[in-house]
C-alpha cells in the first residue's frame, strides 16, 4: 500500500461505525484504530436496574411457635456386596452406544457372556464414526448398564462385569 491509499482508508474507516481495522499482506501490517475504539472494546451497557421493595414482616401468632425442621436421616444406601467385586466397563468416548455392529445383527455380548481383554463388547457412535469398544477387563458379563441406542457420556459406565 502506498501512503495515498493508507490515508484514504484511515478517513474511510473514521466516517464509518467501525473501531478498529487491520490489515496485513505479507510482512505489511496496518492496525487502525479510531477514538471509539476503547468505549467498544469495554462493551459496556446502562441496563436500568429493577428496584425491590422489601414485603412487609408479620410475626407469627403466639399460640402458633414454629417447629424445627429436623432432617430425615437415613443411612446412605451402599452397593450390595455382591456388586462391590464387580468391574465397570466404561465409554472412553462420548456418543451413542449400540450393543450390535447394526439393527439386523445379534449383539456383540448378551448377559452372562464371557469377555476377555480386548474383546469388541459395542459400538459407540461420534461424528459419524463408529467406533469398536474393546474391552479392558476379563470376566463374565453381569448387567448392560445402557439401553441400545441412547447416548453415553466420557468415563460413563457399560457394562457390569464378574472377574471370577
Amino acid at each position: 500500500m502506498n501512503y495515498k491509499e493508507i490515508v484514504d482508508l484511515i478517513k474511510l474507516v473514521n466516517k464509518t461505525d467501525l473501531t478498529e481495522v487491520k490489515i496485513q499482506d505479507g510482512e505489511f501490517k496496518l492496525d487502525i484504530r479510531t477514538k471509539n475504539y476503547s468505549a467498544a472494546s469495554k462493551n459496556t451497557m446502562n441496563i436500568p436496574q429493577p428496584v425491590y421493595q422489601q414485603a412487609p414482616i408479620q410475626a407469627l401468632p403466639a399460640e402458633q411457635p414454629a417447629s424445627p425442621v429436623i432432617p430425615d436421616l437415613k443411612p446412605t444406601e451402599s452397593k450390595p456386596a455382591s456388586d462391590a467385586n464387580l468391574l465397570e466397563v466404561r465409554s472412553p468416548i462420548v456418543g451413542t452406544f449400540y450393543r450390535s455392529a447394526s439393527p439386523d445383527k445379534p449383539p456383540y455380548i448378551k448377559v452372562g457372556d464371557s469377555i476377555e481383554v480386548g474383546s469388541v463388547v459395542c459400538i459407540v457412535e461420534a461424528m459419524k464414526l463408529f467406533n469398536e469398544i474393546e474391552s479392558e477387563v476379563a470376566g463374565k458379563i453381569v448387567k448392560v448398564v445402557v439401553e441400545d441406542a441412547s447416548p453415553v457420556e466420557y468415563d460413563q459406565v457399560l457394562f457390569l462385569v464378574d472377574p471370577s
